[in-house]
């Protein structure tokens, strides 16, 4: 028997960019699910209040607000796994 320790050697894949950036564009909040899950379902709530306020045209605001927050979300993500 040795004295060392076991090592553990967990991998896990990140997330796309590309993907967040696509998901995020076609489907706005639903699409930040991929990145973020709390952040999407913030937003889903935000665009449907400014949507409904503004009849739709809050909507322009709010979408790029979405694709930003959903590569944030992946990049940091990506960054906690590689600090990990």
């Amino acid at each position: 028997m040795s004295n060392h320790a076991d090592q553990k050697i967990v991998i896990v894949q990140g997330k796309s960019a590309g993907i967040s950036f696509l998901l995020t564009f076609l489907f706005g909040p639903l699409g930040m699910l991929y990145s973020t899950i709390v952040g999407g379902i913030i937003m889903f709530f935000v665009s449907l209040v400014v949507g409904f306020v503004t009849l739709g045209v809050g909507l322009i605001f709010t979408w790029p607000i979405c694709v930003i927050w959903g590569i944030v979300a992946v990049n940091s993500h990506n960054k906690q796994l590689v600090r990990s």
